[in-house]
């Protein structure tokens, strides 16, 4: 049997002139303070917010946009929700949001340029104030859907013309020199590198800066030891596959994402390899799992909340000054290495 909503006695929901009784302003006060207006003291704004709790009021977003003509809504499109990297990107990002008066969309393109074109189109239904499009290499067949609406949108590792758009630039040669660095010193010469695929600038980027901290260290690169994957665990089993083929094969490997370097791990365990034993295995991303594998990941961190810190300080920059020249339109996130237990000097020749 269905059952009827209940409202306690004949109460009413509550709407912005209760607000502003019960915290004795005006109307337009209130307004101000839910709009994030900086001529609203912090003493009267206090109080408004304290009555908006008491009361349980929820402010009618719609109509704020109609008024102010900014929806206080950010969109942010990742390429893969599997990938938990994004899902702790997202994370972080709406927590930042929130805490700033902002609103998020999200949106997966699932490594799909049609996908990630109907994203595009919601986030422009929506009206959003701006858009991080963090699909580390697939952005392109959208940008100018963005451009022509003049929509504040942030890249990572792309950059645009328009001096709406901003730029996350990724240090992944301090990382990657790190790992690299770290397993020449503990004795490994021959290294083999799983990148990502070559659709993606980023796995590009990657694999580029492998090449160049080999080169620092004076190692050999072995070109069949560089394997292009698909950045999941089973990309991570199939490249492992094709090292394992190969007449000789490296006593470390560096992946290009985590999820890879876990499908190693997995591999390695499948063909009666021991890690750290037998072979080092490290990452690229640090994300939270990496800690909790059999050995925990040895992994170059690339931080979610400074990607989404930057990500969200770069939109709010260009919603909250539309129009204004000089704006930082590049943001810098670093890479560092974590080491775990999943890299050990090589076996000794038998």
């Amino acid at each position: 049997m269905a059952r009827k909503a209940t409202r306690k006695g004949a109460d009413k929901t509550p709407d912005i002139r209760a607000v502003a009784a019960l915290a004795k302003v005006s109307i337009a006060t209130v307004s101000r303070t839910i709009n994030g207006s900086p001529v609203v003291s912090e003493k009267l704004a206090k109080r408004v917010w304290q009555a908006i709790e008491q009361l349980n009021y929820f402010p009618n977003t719609h109509a704020r946009t109609l008024v102010s003509g900014r929806s206080r809504l950010f969109g942010i499109i990742v390429e893969n929700i599997t990938n938990p990297f994004f899902p702790e990107l997202i994370q972080s990002f709406e927590e930042i949001a929130v805490a700033n008066g902002y609103e998020i969309l999200v949106s997966s393109s699932n490594s799909d340029p049609a996908v990630l074109t109907n994203c595009v189109r919601r986030m422009l239904e929506r009206k959003v104030d701006g858009v991080a499009v963090l699909t580390f290499g697939e952005e392109e067949p959208v940008l100018d859907q963005l451009s022509f609406h003049d929509i504040p949108v942030v890249l990572a590792e792309f950059r645009l013309a328009e001096p709406a758009s901003s730029t996350i630039l990724l240090d992944y040669s301090t990382g990657i020199r790190s790992a690299v660095h770290h397993l020449a010193t503990i004795g490994h010469s021959k290294i083999g590198f799983l990148a990502g695929p070559h659709k993606l600038h980023s796995a590009i980027t990657r694999q580029t800066e492998f090449e160049n901290s080999m080169r620092s260290e004076k190692l050999p690169i072995d070109k069949n030891w560089i394997i292009e994957c698909d950045h999941t665990l089973k990309g991570g089993v199939i490249g492992f596959g094709k090292l394992q083929s190969l007449v000789g094969q490296p006593t470390a490997v560096i992946c290009s994402n985590d999820m890879t370097a876990i499908g190693v791990l997995r591999a390695a365990y499948l063909q009666g390899l021991r890690v750290p034993q037998d072979l080092s295995v490290i990452g690229l991303d640090d994300i939270d799992f990496a800690e909790f594998t059999l050995p925990p990941l040895t992994t170059i961190r690339l931080s979610r909340a400074d990607l989404a810190r930057a990500a969200f300080e770069a939109l709010r920059l260009h919603a909250e000054n539309p129009g204004k020249s000089g704006l930082q339109r590049e943001f810098l996130v670093s890479t560092n290495l974590v080491v775990r237990g999943s890299t050990a000097p090589p076996p000794l020749p038998n």
